[in-house]
C-alpha cells in the first residue's frame, strides 16, 4: 500500500485546526480504570516521544485491564490511527463511541478512521450526528475527507466568514474546492497565500491527492502518518468478548427457556389473523412469555452466510405475485431482514421489543439512530429508552414499543436471524428503576429524557 510521508500535510498546506494529529490525541477524555492507570500513561507518553508500536502495546493492556471503559478504548483507536492502522482504529473508535466517548476529538478521530478506509456513509453520518462537539472547521475539512465536499465548502465558508480569518483555514476551504472539483475558486483562495512559483505545485499535488482511490493517502497525509498493512484490532480486544453483568444475567435466563402457560401456547400456535394482542394476556403469563424470547447476541456474521428468514404465516388475501415482479426488475441482497420487511406488519399491543443496553443516554441515543436506519419496519413504533441498575451499575436500556405479542415475537426473530439480540417483553424488565421516556419514531430525533419514579 502506497505510503504517506509524515510532513506531507506541510507540503499540502492543510491541517486540522485544533491540532488533532500526532501526539496532541493522547489526552483523550476520561479517567482510565484504577488497574489500566500505568498503562494509559505509558501509552500516552510513549505517543508524546513519537514511539508508535510501543504505544499500541501500552494501549493495549490498558483495554485487556479496563476493556468498558471508554476513554481507555479511544486512547488505543489514537494509537492505532498514529501508527497508521486505519481498520484497528476504525473498530476500536467506533467501540469507544458506542461506550459513551463521544468527545469532540473522538468523534473527529472516528470519522477520520472510517473515511481511510472508504467507509464513507457511516463517516459522514458519525459526523452528522456528533456535529455539535466538533469545531466547525474541522468539521468542514472532515466532512470533505468523508467524500462530501459541498458540505465541507459550506461548513469551511461559515468559519471563514464568522470565525478566524487564518491561512490554515483558507488553505483547507482551497482544497475542499479541489476535492469538488472547482478548480477556478480553489486556485483564487489559495493564491492568496501562495507565491506565484508555488500555486501550481501545490494545485498539482491536489490534483493526484483528488483520485478516488487515493482516500488512505489523504488522511495519511492530514493526519502525518505512514500508512501500514494492519488486519484488523486484535480479536481478544473485541468489546463483544465483555460482555456486562446485565448481559451475563439475561444469557443465564436464556439459557433456562420459561414454559408458556396453555392459553399462550395455543395463541402462539394460532394463525395470523387469530392473532392475540399482548393487552388481553394476564399480566403474570405475558412476563412469562417476555423472558422465554432472549437469546444472547451472536457475533456479527456476513450476509452470504446467514441463515433463511423464518417462515410466518400470512392471511390469504395477501398475494406474492407482486413482490417477486418487483424483485426481479430490481433485484437486491436477499438479507432476512429484507425478506422479512414485505411481510412483517406490525400490529399494536402493549409488547415492546429491546434492541439493546448502554452505559449512557447518550450511547442509547445514538444505537436509536442506528436501529431506525436498519429496521425501517420501526417506522411509527414509540421509543423507550429505560434506566436501570444492576449489580449496582446503571444502564440504559433501548426499546420499542407498542407491539402484539406476535408482532414483537416475529419482528425479534427477524433481528436475531440477522446477526443481533432482541427482546420481546411485556410490563417492566427486572432492575428498571425508572419510567420508560417514550417518543415517536417519526419525530425528530433529540436527546431523550429518561423520568425518575
Amino acid at each position: 500500500m502506497p505510503t504517506a510521508k509524515p510532513t506531507t500535510a506541510r507540503i499540502l498546506g492543510f491541517a486540522l485546526t485544533t491540532a488533532l494529529a500526532s501526539a496532541s490525541l493522547a489526552g483523550c477524555a476520561g479517567k482510565p480504570a484504577p488497574g489500566a492507570v500505568a498503562s494509559v500513561d505509558a501509552a500516552r507518553a510513549a505517543l508524546a516521544k513519537g514511539k508508535g508500536e510501543k504505544a499500541v502495546a501500552a494501549a493495549e493492556a490498558a483495554v485487556l485491564a479496563a476493556p468498558r471503559d471508554g476513554a481507555t478504548r479511544a486512547l488505543l483507536g489514537t494509537t492505532y490511527l498514529n501508527a497508521g492502522r486505519f481498520v484497528s482504529a476504525a473498530s476500536t473508535l467506533g467501540e469507544a463511541v458506542e461506550l459513551g466517548e463521544t468527545s469532540g476529538r473522538t468523534v473527529l478521530s472516528y470519522a477520520l478512521s472510517l473515511s481511510a478506509i472508504g467507509r464513507y456513509a457511516e463517516a459522514q453520518a458519525v459526523l452528522g450526528e456528533h456535529q455539535a462537539a466538533i469545531d466547525p472547521a474541522d468539521y468542514g475539512l472532515a466532512i470533505t475527507l468523508a467524500g462530501s465536499p459541498q458540505q465541507g465548502v459550506e461548513a469551511l465558508s461559515n468559519a471563514l466568514r464568522y470565525g478566524t480569518n487564518t491561512p490554515k483555514l483558507r488553505q483547507n476551504l482551497a482544497y475542499a474546492f479541489a476535492l469538488k472539483g472547482d478548480w477556478r475558486s480553489a486556485r483564487l483562495l489559495a493564491a492568496q497565500d501562495l507565491t506565484a512559483d508555488k500555486l501550481d505545485t501545490r494545485l498539482g499535488e491536489w490534483a493526484q491527492m483528488s483520485a478516488p482511490e487515493m482516500a488512505t493517502q489523504r488522511v495519511a497525509a492530514l493526519l502525518g502518518v505512514v500508512v501500514k498493512p494492519d488486519a484488523g484490532q486484535p480479536a481478544q480486544l473485541a468489546l463483544r468478548n465483555f460482555p456486562t453483568s446485565e448481559q451475563l444475567a439475561a444469557e443465564s435466563v436464556a439459557a433456562q427457556p420459561v414454559p408458556l402457560a396453555p392459553s399462550e401456547a395455543q395463541a402462539t400456535l394460532a394463525a395470523a389473523d387469530a392473532e392475540l394482542p399482548a393487552a388481553e394476556a394476564p399480566a403474570a403469563q405475558a412476563e412469562s412469555a417476555s423472558l422465554a424470547m432472549y437469546e444472547p447476541v451472536p457475533a456479527p456474521v456476513a450476509v452470504s452466510s446467514t441463515p433463511a428468514a423464518p417462515r410466518i404465516a400470512l392471511p390469504k388475501p395477501v398475494v406474492e405475485r407482486p413482490a417477486r415482479r418487483v424483485a426481479a426488475a430490481h433485484p437486491v441482497p436477499a438479507t432476512p431482514s429484507a425478506k422479512f420487511a414485505a411481510a412483517f406488519v406490525r400490529k399494536p399491543g402493549a409488547f415492546r421489543v429491546q434492541l439493546g443496553s448502554y452505559a449512557s443516554m447518550s450511547g442509547a441515543n445514538n444505537a436509536w439512530v442506528r436501529f431506525q436506519k436498519r429496521h425501517p419496519e420501526l417506522k411509527g413504533a414509540d421509543r423507550l429508552v429505560t434506566r436501570a441498575v444492576v449489580n449496582g451499575k446503571t444502564y440504559y436500556r433501548v426499546a420499542a414499543g407498542g407491539f402484539a405479542r406476535n408482532s414483537a415475537v416475529s419482528f425479534c426473530s427477524m433481528v436475531r436471524k440477522g446477526g443481533n439480540g432482541c427482546l420481546a417483553y411485556a410490563g417492566t424488565l427486572p432492575g428498571a428503576v425508572a419510567k420508560p421516556a417514550v417518543r415517536s419514531a417519526a419525530a425528530k430525533a433529540g436527546p431523550t429524557r429518561v423520568a425518575s419514579r
